[in-house]
């Protein structure tokens, strides 16, 4: 059942002017004859009421049950923040446990060390002098499903020169840090680049913005003349397309800064907008999950295979709606 937005006086049940509404936090309040109250935000940020409708019952009765429940329900929210904290510690424990072992595989990759064994030394006499694992991160990238819409032919030479990916994660701010490191090349000065997401830390960690490095590219050689949805035009409240040849990976490490008032956005522009945070956070956390844990899984193809098995033909219908790429609209120009 969905709750019907209404703002509410509790006394009587009666509606007031959004101003007035007081600023109490957002929880299960009690009930009026027309339903139960809660306090919630509005989609302007400021606090109203919701009243959800419920059958006729005899609600002192179903009121006393609910506090009950409420209770119970506090005791279980006890315990899911214990079992937070020490899956925290938990998850620290292991990526620590993993850092020796991306530190071998960045070696192996750049080749700047040798592997023994018997698969080595069975093609020892065929080495053509070649080092380390060529293109690595070009085809690991280029393997999953998300990525590979958002790589263009431009884009894979200066992948090429990439070397590593990492992730951390950040206390201050909350969030965590993606990092990629880059080879001497001819496209720019940089040898890191990196994407940071800021969380709103709670039960359900919330994307509050994304920042990029500033690529410092060499005369000529921009893939990003303009940054995806880089501007709005609040006037009209429309996004800023580009047109389809500047579209490149690289756009990534430019985000969108976040409007300092969103209700000046009309629905359509806030619905792009959120659609394109959403899709770009889905690409930062696809990264940090699934390619830099799994990476030579994605390189021979055997995480594409597994990913392919596990979905089956579930998401079939959804295939067309989530093609539809946000961050790189074409100008109708």
């Amino acid at each position: 059942m969905s709750p019907k937005t209404i703002a509410v006086n509790l006394a009587g049940g009666r509606e007031v002017q959004n101003n007035k509404v007081p600023t109490e936090p957002t929880k299960l309040h009690g009930w009026c004859k027309q339903g139960w109250i809660y306090f919630a935000h509005s989609g302007q940020d400021k606090l109203r009421y919701i009243l959800l409708k419920v059958p006729d019952y005899n609600l002192p009765f179903i009121w006393r049950r609910v506090k009950v429940l409420k209770e119970i329900q506090g005791v279980h929210d006890e315990h899911e923040v214990e079992f937070l904290k020490e899956m925290a510690v938990l998850k620290a424990k292991y990526q620590n446990l993993y850092q020796p072992l991306y530190a071998k595989r960045y070696e192996i990759v750049n080749g700047l060390v040798e592997v023994h064994g018997t698969l080595n030394n069975a093609i020892k006499d065929h080495d053509d002098g070649t080092k380390g694992i060529p293109n690595f991160w070009l085809t690991v990238l280029k393997n999953n499903e998300v990525l590979a819409h958002k790589i263009f032919k431009r884009d894979e030479e200066l992948l090429q020169y990439l070397q590593d990916i990492k992730w951390s994660m950040m206390e201050s701010p909350k969030g965590f840090k993606l990092e990629f490191f880059f080879n001497k090349n001819p496209y720019f000065k940089n040898s890191i680049l990196t994407k940071i997401y800021h969380m709103i830390d709670g039960e359900e960690p919330i994307l509050e913005k994304a920042t990029g490095t500033e690529i410092e590219w060499y005369p000529g050689k921009c893939l990003t003349p303009t940054s995806p949805m880089e501007k709005l035009v609040e006037k009209k409240a429309n996004f800023v397309s580009k047109s389809k040849e500047h579209k490149s990976f690289f756009h990534f490490f430019s985000p969108p800064e976040i409007p300092a008032r969103r209700d000046n956005l009309d629905e359509e522009s806030a619905d792009k907008f959120e659609k394109y945070m959403e899709q770009d956070y889905d690409i930062g956390t696809t990264i940090r999950d699934k390619i830099i844990p799994h990476a030579i899984k994605w390189f021979t193809g055997e995480a594409q295979a597994s990913s392919y098995d596990h979905d089956g033909d579930e998401d079939s219908d959804d295939e067309e709606s989530n093609d539809e790429d946000y961050s790189d609209e074409e100008s109708n120009d």
